[in-house]
């Protein structure tokens, strides 16, 4: 039977898993369903897995939304989680409800970023995940956190080395195929939510102040001393501006 209880769906990023976000969810009220995936190749979701497009990811949120009976929700994606659901949102934008991009981007990789991607694959075919990770998750804090919060550092540092080289070798090529979706905004039909960090290395501050406007209702939030991981780095302030937003979408 479908579900009429306001669900939440938290979608992780890049080499992350749903564990990201267990103290981020951990208290949220009780009139929320609260949903967290394993998008494809990551956490325990890492079998058969041939297509990691950002395309085939939202296939699978909309799998597993239908078989929970989920027919509307919120969706809240980390980075390339938020490009998956934007993804979703181009496909069913009817069973969207609201979207929060949380330190992601509609627009698609400039020839730069696509050519880094490139050779952060070719560093993991020569050199291996784990040497990888050892420089991958560092510069996402900001400077202010890459010490104080070293003990969330190594616990992305091991999902990431946790995650299949075909993982971050398909996923990196996916990120860096994935077309410029900012009509996804423009058009539509339900409220969306961007936060971002002001000094994120992965999304500029400048890309996220020219997103930020773009849907008809939308709203903003920018972090100071906050890089890439605005969950981990300023929870408090993200995960209230999450809740308020879902309570402007649900009417709470």
């Amino acid at each position: 039977m479908p579900s009429t209880q306001p669900t939440l769906v938290f979608l992780h990023g890049f080499a992350e898993s749903r564990e990201i976000w267990t103290d981020f969810i951990r208290d949220f009220p009780a009139e929320y369903r609260v949903i967290s995936l394993n998008l494809l190749g990551h956490g325990t979701n890492i079998h058969d897995v041939r297509d990691y497009s950002m395309e085939a990811q939202a296939r699978y949120v909309a799998d597993k939304l239908h078989a929970a009976g989920v027919e509307k929700a919120l969706l809240v994606g980390h980075s390339m989680g938020g490009y998956a659901a934007l993804a979703f949102a181009e496909r069913w934008p009817e069973r969207v409800a609201g979207l929060c991009l949380l330190n992601s981007s509609a627009y698609a990789d400039s020839e730069e970023k696509k050519a880094n991607r490139e050779k952060n694959v070719a560093f993991v075919e020569r050199h291996g995940v784990e040497k990888f990770m050892e420089s991958f998750i560092r510069p996402l804090f900001a400077p202010v956190h890459r010490e104080a919060m070293s003990t969330q550092r190594e616990f992305l540092e091991e999902i990431g080395k946790a995650t299949p080289a075909e993982t971050i070798v398909g996923g990196m090529r996916a990120m860096a195929a994935r077309p410029d979706r900012t009509k996804v905004l423009r058009e539509a039909k339900f409220p969306v939510l961007l936060i971002a960090g002001k000094e994120d290395v992965a999304v500029p501050l400048e890309q996220s102040v020219a997103l930020a406007p773009l849907a008809p209702v939308s709203y903003a939030l920018f972090l100071a001393d906050v890089g890439h991981l605005a969950y981990y780095e300023k929870p408090r302030e993200t995960r209230r501006a999450v809740l308020d937003f879902a309570g402007a979408v649900f009417g709470k």
